[in-house]
């Protein structure tokens, strides 16, 4: 960054960590917020990441961090997307440059990152569920730690989020959580009253004759957990009668405040102040604009959620020269979903809160009626869309593929047990890149091949894929699994003819005498560059290669072919190493008395770090490169 830029950021630039912020006087902190997101969007135009969650939050990260004594106190993102400004004012603002860089900083909040960062939050929905726990254990030690969970962008239509609720209703807790409603239409401010009240529960005053009175009560003997819920109840009846309005929260014996400006950085400062030191659970609602202070991200919807790079001054989005180039995967699934669907009266199309980048906006664009997004929630959408298929729908569920673990009961219980005929779409299969282990698709095939009644498949190419779904949803098929990755294919003239492939028909790609590969997915792409390289320097060295399409039933016919013809074997996939296509092989051979060597390539037993897939597939030993100097390894004589 040039000095001239660094220049505007005068207070921003002094404060290294939040005590520095804290030591400001409070008339600052409206500069110190423009600063921070000028700060964010000077630097995600360049350095593509989220970005309207985060410039959402600003003056609720700032207000936080300003009254709350962090890390001693905890502060929980849910989603992690909203966590930028927390990063830059928590010792990583030197650093932020490198954000989502290979070795550089993490995507999302993480502890082993910063102390400030009190828990992962790749996913959605988990803060009131750990913000409660970290609460309790604060008291079993003893400790007066105040715990914080804000919770925002759509992950209050997750069930855990309500499953914390419910805990923290009925376990004695002082945690506070922070709704950040940017549209949700959880409630509606209405009139004066909803401000009146909004300062009156939260006056110092107020609240000290409630807590005087509440003691006076506890000395005599009167006042016990069953009659001060009762007091609580009667006091949110009262709220309620008087605003015309109630809320889930009140409803669950929490105490509610709100809503409140959530870009009004002293209001949030004096609100949280009055609030802090108050027992029991709390919510504090506040609204906010995603994409505050940067108007084309106001009015740009999901656009601006991870734009990619962009004229911080124009907001003009700067694309690159895409002609020519492959399609995305999860174009071929949307615009193949709506052929389908043309064809196919049953056809409905599900997903939780992800239209757009799984590509289902497609067929809810041309078809509305027929495709439905059903926020974030996974599970649900698995068991609506059994649901569905029970009574003669036939539902492609895409789901991604990391997002889908939190979805494996209702796969197994709702879907796999009644051999139900949903075709879940596993999009961002494999590494997914910059996004990090809390997004990368490592763990689909080892978690789906071991539920019965499953059909497992990952398609080699576009061409494939359409061949699959095609596949998918002919009659009496049952659970059906389709995996594939984030990002361009591989086959520009993708627009085949459907044709149906068999349930567990893989394919022999290319014979071979020396060696045989196994692949599964679009990794075998890679494998074919890496063979073709290893046969031009090594003459004479004849390597085969076997597209295995299905992990799930396998292929038992080319599996024999293999066992008969080879004693070297080689398999590739881009999901974990432990349970996946080279396990399920090795399974076969000895279920089936053969002993041929197996060397399997895949991730390894660890979370694999963040950066660009061509870098973490490198990593991984899973580029051409790799795959080159394993089948060097394993060629007999060579």
């Amino acid at each position: 960054m040039s000095e001239q830029n660094d220049s505007q950021y005068t207070l921003l630039n002094s404060i290294s960590l939040p005590s520095d912020l804290r030591a400001l006087p409070m008339e600052q902190l409206p500069q110190v917020c423009d600063e921070l997101r000028r700060k964010i969007i000077d630097e995600v135009a360049g350095n593509p990441g989220h970005f309207a969650s985060s410039l959402g939050v600003v003056e609720l990260t700032v207000a936080l961090h300003y009254v709350y004594d962090t890390p001693y106190d905890r502060l929980l993102w849910d989603v992690g997307h909203q966590a930028y400004g927390h990063k830059i004012l928590t010792g990583r603002r030197e650093q932020f440059h490198t954000n989502r860089h290979f070795h550089g900083i993490r995507p999302f909040p993480s502890p082993a990152e910063s102390e400030y960062d009190a828990f992962t939050a790749g996913h959605a929905s988990n803060s009131i569920s750990a913000a409660l726990g970290m609460a309790l254990a604060a008291r079993a030690h003893g400790e007066k730690r105040h715990v914080v969970a804000v919770i925002g962008d759509g992950a209050m239509s997750g069930g855990l989020a309500y499953e914390g609720l419910n805990n923290a209703a009925n376990t004695p807790n002082d945690v506070l959580i922070i709704l950040n409603d940017n549209n949700m239409s959880i409630d509606h401010s209405v009139g004066g009253m909803k401000h009146l009240l909004h300062h009156l529960l939260t006056n110092p005053t107020y609240n000290h004759l409630r807590y005087r009175a509440s003691n006076k009560l506890m000395s005599i003997g009167w006042m016990n957990e069953h009659r001060k819920r009762i007091l609580l109840r009667f006091s949110n009846s009262v709220k309620s009668l008087l605003t015309r309005q109630q809320n889930v929260f009140e409803g669950m014996d929490i105490r509610y405040f709100g809503p409140a400006d959530g870009h009004d950085v002293i209001g949030l400062v004096r609100t949280l102040r009055a609030i802090k030191d108050m027992s029991g659970p709390k919510l504090l609602h506040i609204h906010t604009v995603k994409g505050h202070g940067f108007k084309p991200a106001e009015h740009g919807g999901a656009l601006w959620h991870a734009p990619g790079k962009f004229d911080p001054h124009t907001g003009e989005l700067i694309r690159s020269d895409e002609t020519g180039l492959p399609p995305k995967f999860q174009d071929v699934f949307g615009h193949t979903l709506l052929e389908l669907a043309g064809q196919n009266e049953k056809i409905v199309g599900v997903t939780p809160a992800m239209p757009s980048g799984c590509s289902l906006s497609i067929m809810m664009k041309a078809m509305p009626q027929r495709a439905f997004d059903v926020g974030i929630a996974e599970g649900h959408a698995v068991t609506f869309s059994a649901g569905m298929a029970k009574d003669g729908l036939l539902p492609f569920c895409n789901i991604y593929s990391s997002f889908a673990q939190r979805a494996y009961d209702n796969i197994i219980h709702d879907v796999a047990i009644s051999r139900l005929n949903v075709v879940l779409c596993l999009d961002r299969a494999g590494l997914v890149g910059e996004d990090g282990p809390t997004h990368h698709g490592a763990f689909d095939l080892a978690y789906l091949r071991s539920i019965p009644n499953m059909t497992v498949a990952s398609p080699m190419d576009e061409i494939e894929l359409r061949h699959l779904m095609y596949s998918a949803q002919l009659p009496e098929q049952g659970p059906y699994a389709i995996r594939y990755p984030r990002g361009r294919g591989s086959q520009p003239d993708w627009r085949q003819p459907m044709h149906a492939i068999p349930k567990g028909q893989g394919r022999r790609l290319k014979e071979g005498r020396d060696l045989a590969v196994l692949t599964i997915g679009p990794i075998g792409m890679t494998a074919v560059q890496a063979i073709r390289s290893y046969e031009r320097v090594h003459q004479g060295v004849s390597i085969a290669h076997y597209d295995m399409r299905f992990l799930k039933p396998l292929d038992e016919r080319l599996l024999t072919e293999v066992a008969a013809t080879f004693r070297r074997i080689i398999t590739i996939e881009d999901g974990t190493r432990v349970g996946g296509l080279g396990t399920a092989v090795l399974e076969w051979m000895s279920d089936h008395g053969c002993a041929p060597a197996v060397r399997r390539l895949g991730l390894p037993d660890s979370f694999v770090e963040h950066g660009s897939p061509a870098e973490l597939y490198h990593l991984c030993g899973l580029d051409a490169e790799g795959i080159e100097r394993a089948i060097g390894e394993c060629v007999p004589g060579v």
